[in-house]
C-alpha cells in the first residue's frame, strides 16, 4: 500500500531524448501555490502605504495601463522595494535549505552559524570607523559575509566537513562577533550607532532600484546552479559512505553548495540588512508542506519569498510604512518557531 501511495504521488515524464525525471505532484503544487501567494502579497504590498491603491490598480498600473501618478508610485517607489523583498526572502530561504540539508541539521540557518553576525560585523566597520555611505556599507556586508562563511568552513575542517562540527563552530564564532558588534557600537558616536541600529533591525525601507540589479544577478546565477545539484545533495543525506559509492564527489558537491549558500545569504543580508530566522523557518515549513525527506530546495525558495514580502506587509498594516522594520516581524516569527522547534527536536531526542 505504501507502494501504491509513492507512484500516486510521483509523476515520471520522458524525453524522446531517452531522458526521463520525476516529479512529486505535491511538491510542485506547494510551489506553484507559494508563487501564487508571493505574487498576490507582493500586489497588495505595493497598494499599501500613505498612497493607497487597490489591487486592480496596481495591476493596471504594472502593465501600464494606470494613470500617470499611480504609475510613478507603483513602479518608481515601491515595486523596487517588493522586488528586492521577493529576491531577498528567496536567497534566504534557498541559503537555509542549502544548510540545513548540508548540516543535516534543522539548526544549520545562517542565523545560527553566524553569517548574519560576519555581515553584521562588516557594516559596522564601515559604519563606525569609516562612516561609509550606503555602498560602501552594502559592500562591507558583503564581505564580512563572505569572510565569516569561509571562515567557519575553514575551522570546522577535519577530513571533511561534519553536520555537527559546522553547526558548532559557526555558534561559537557567532558569539565572537557578537561581542565585537557590541564593541564596535560602544566606541561609535550617537548618530553612526542610531544608523548601525536600524541597519541591524533589518528592513526593505528605501530600497531601489540599485538594490535589484544585483541581487537580480547573484540569484540568476546562483539559483540554477544550487538546483542543478540538489540531487547530489539528495544522496549525501544518506551518509557520505553511501554517497561515495553512487559516484557522488561528497566533499566537492559539499563546497560549492556552501559557497553557494554563503553567496546568497551574504548578498541578500548586504541588500536588506540581517532579516531574522526566514533562512530558518522556510525550509522547516515548505518541508512540511510537501512532505518530502529531500532538500526541498525550490519549495523553500519560495517560501522564503512569500514569508518575506507577507511580513512587510503585516508590519505596515499594523504600524504604518517605515515604522516597523520587517526585521522585528520576522525576529518575532521566527523566534517562536525556534522555540517550538527546540522543544520538538528534544522530545525527538535528536538533540
Amino acid at each position: 500500500m505504501k507502494a501504491n501511495r509513492v507512484k500516486k504521488a510521483n509523476h515520471v515524464i520522458r524525453t524522446p531524448g531517452g531522458l526521463s525525471l520525476r516529479l512529486d505532484v505535491r511538491a510542485v503544487t506547494v510551489v506553484v501555490l507559494l508563487l501564487l501567494t508571493a505574487l498576490a502579497a507582493s500586489v497588495v504590498l505595493i497598494g499599501t502605504g500613505d498612497f493607497p491603491i487597490p489591487a486592480g490598480d496596481v495591476v493596471k498600473a504594472l502593465l501600464g495601463d494606470g494613470s500617470a501618478g499611480q504609475e510613478f508610485v507603483v513602479r518608481e517607489l515601491r515595486l523596487p522595494r517588493v522586488l528586492v523583498g521577493l529576491l531577498v526572502g528567496g536567497s534566504l530561504g534557498l541559503g537555509g535549505a542549502l544548510f540545513q540539508a548540508v548540516t543535516r541539521n534543522p539548526l544549520g540557518s545562517p542565523d545560527v552559524l553566524g553569517l548574519g553576525q560576519g555581515a553584521t560585523a562588516g557594516a559596522l566597520v564601515m559604519i563606525v570607523l569609516f562612516s561609509g555611505s550606503a555602498t560602501q556599507v552594502t559592500a562591507g556586508a558583503l564581505v564580512g559575509g563572505l569572510v565569516t562563511g569561509f571562515a567557519i568552513y575553514l575551522l570546522a575542517w577535519k577530513r571533511g566537513v561534519h553536520g555537527y562540527r559546522l553547526v558548532l563552530v559557526g555558534i561559537g564564532v557567532s558569539a565572537i562577533l557578537t561581542a565585537v558588534n557590541g564593541y564596535l557600537l560602544t566606541v561609535s558616536d550617537i548618530v553612526d550607532a542610531a544608523r548601525a541600529v536600524v541597519w541591524m533591525t533589518g528592513s526593505l525601507d528605501g530600497r531601489d532600484w540599485d538594490q535589484v540589479g544585483p541581487l537580480l544577478g547573484v540569484c540568476a546565477v546562483l539559483v540554477p546552479l544550487a538546483l542543478v545539484n540538489a540531487r547530489g545533495l539528495r544522496t549525501m543525506g544518506m551518509g557520505d559512505d553511501v554517497s561515495n559509492a553512487l559516484g557522488v564527489r561528497v566533499e566537492r558537491v559539499r563546497a560549492l553548495l556552501m559557497v553557494t549558500a554563503v553567496l546568497l545569504t551574504a548578498t541578500a543580508t548586504a541588500a536588506a540588512g540581517p532579516v531574522g530566522f526566514v533562512a530558518l523557518t522556510a525550509p522547516q515549513l515548505a518541508r512540511r508542506l510537501t512532505r518530502s525527506p529531500g532538500p526541498n530546495l525550490l519549495p523553500s525558495l519560495c517560501m522564503g519569498a512569500a514569508l518575506l514580502v507577507s511580513a512587510d506587509w503585516a508590519s505596515q498594516r499594523a504600524f504604518g510604512a517605515g515604522r516597523l522594520p520587517v526585521g522585528v516581524v520576522t525576529g518575532v516569527l521566527g523566534g517562536g518557531y525556534l522555540l517550538w522547534l527546540l522543544v520538538t527536536e528534544r522530545r525527538a531526542g535528536r538533540i
